[in-house]
């Protein structure tokens, strides 16, 4: 089983279903899991966990997240983005002095009401199945935070710009939210998003590449180990003593470690095994004085 992540660049016209379908054919392997959903049309980054490195897929699902996003102005879709039927349509005009002022008052934490088009539950169904029924129900505003929205380009009706936002965020709303604040509606006509946490759009690959690596045994040069996802979390190795104790899940005293290291005001910890291979995430409790698991990655060998 090939264990680590793959930064994907996902192609517009499949869902991010798809590209784990399409790798577990690729690949020839059950045990893949993406990291937070695309829209169908949208392309970019879309980290995929491959063996025990699905266990970091919530983690990486609450990083942060940047989008290149195109916003149509003067057109509201059900779907609000240019993939739905139109509501309503609208004469612009603002001025670009207006669309910068506006776009610039979204940033910070506010509350954000998902689309209905969304895979989000209410009672045990799909938003987007309910909406397909032609069935609205009430959603209840969630808080997000748009950290920095830059303008790169105006050309009306369309607004070219880059989101860097939290996760949870509906970019579709966000062009739709600004339309209402704009007077003229907007829908989103286009996305890419590129970056999720420190995976970036430059260093992923499609999945056509992926195919050509696997054939050249290759793989291993896209393929980033589980533990460079805790890359900002001091690193202890442990002696055989502390591995022993690991390898059963247990917490383990500092005696443990092979070498002594500076703790300084760190929380989280990767922890080595005596062989040097990642083994776990611990969490120091100073209250007890021990080393206690966050998350396991380390299998028993039969």
């Amino acid at each position: 089983m090939i264990d680590g992540i793959i930064n994907i660049y996902k192609e517009s016209g499949y869902t991010s279903h798809d590209v784990v379908a399409k790798l577990r054919g690729i690949l020839k392997q059950k045990k893949i899991g993406h990291t937070g959903t695309l829209d169908p049309e949208a392309q970019g980054v879309l980290p995929v966990c491959l063996g025990t490195a699905t266990k970091v897929c919530d983690m990486l699902t609450d990083h942060s997240k940047t989008y290149r996003a195109v916003m149509l102005l003067g057109i509201v879709t059900d779907t609000q983005d240019a993939t739905g039927t139109v509501l309503s349509e609208h004469e612009v005009s603002c001025t670009e002095a207006e669309v910068e002022a506006c776009v610039h008052s979204f940033v910070g934490k506010q509350q954000q009401i998902p689309p209905m088009y969304s895979a989000l539950k209410v009672g045990g169904k799909k938003l987007c199945d309910l909406a397909r029924q032609g069935i609205e129900v009430e959603r209840k505003p969630r808080e997000i935070e748009i950290s920095e929205i830059s303008i790169e380009k105006i050309k009306f009706p369309r607004i070219t710009m880059t989101v860097s936002c939290s996760k949870g965020t509906y970019i579709r709303t966000l062009c739709h939210d600004l339309g209402a604040a704009l007077g003229c509606g907007a829908c989103m006509e286009s996305l890419v998003r590129t970056r999720v946490g420190t995976f970036t759009l430059e260093n992923s690959v499609p999945l056509s590449r992926i195919e050509e690596l696997r054939d050249q045994d290759r793989l291993n040069e896209i393929l980033i180990p589980v533990d460079a996802v805790f890359s900002d979390c001091p690193a202890l190795h442990l002696n055989d003593y502390g591995h022993h104790l690991v390898c059963n899940g247990n917490p383990f005293p500092w005696k443990a470690c092979a070498a002594t290291v500076d703790r300084g005001t760190a929380e989280f910890f990767r922890v080595y095994g005596s062989d040097g291979e990642f083994m776990a995430v611990y969490r120091w409790d100073t209250a007890r004085s021990r080393f206690f698991p966050v998350k396991m990655f380390y299998t028993k060998q039969s």
